[in-house]
């Protein structure tokens, strides 16, 4: 037996690391398609938008009894998945003012916004007619209402 022609030969060297990539590749793909099958592709295009709001109440000394909500910061939120929802508490209102009686309603109710639009920092929503134990919270509804998360809320003085 020639020892030195052992070390040398590296015949069987390519048909290793073929079998060796291809097994490779199989355990990825089993991966990739197993995350899809068990449906944990789509647990991850569901996630919550980050976003922030501030809340802005002119109570009764103002005379309009409003909450005014503005996107601060954040992701974008399409206007028909996000829902002004709470309690409007104890109101004094004279007239009927525009949003009275209607809080649960998207964000387009309570702004110049349409069910469209995209919300992006700086946008304002204008809840009418609020009193001070109101109760209002941010919400976001994916399309289809299987997922939701409250992004904000708010409440009054006297809640």
């Amino acid at each position: 037996m020639q020892l030195k022609q052992l070390l040398t030969d590296d015949d069987a060297v390519s048909p290793v690391i073929g079998v060796i990539l291809m097994v490779a590749i199989t355990v990825i793909l089993a991966a990739v398609i197993a995350t899809f099958v068990l449906g944990l592709g789509d647990q991850v295009s569901n996630t919550a938008p980050q976003a922030s709001f501030s809340f802005d109440w002119n109570g009764p000394a103002d005379g309009d009894d409003t909450l005014n909500v503005t996107h601060d910061g954040g992701d974008t939120v399409t206007a028909q998945n996000l829902y002004l929802r709470g309690e409007e508490g104890t109101r004094d209102c004279t007239g009927d003012p525009e949003g009275e009686d209607n809080l649960g309603d998207t964000w387009d109710t309570y702004s110049d916004a349409d069910a469209t639009s995209e919300i992006t920092a700086g946008n304002r929503a204008e809840v009418a007619c609020l009193g001070s134990d109101g109760e209002v919270d941010v919400v976001w509804q994916r399309t289809g209402g299987d997922n939701s998360a409250t992004l904000s809320s708010w409440e009054g003085p006297d809640a």
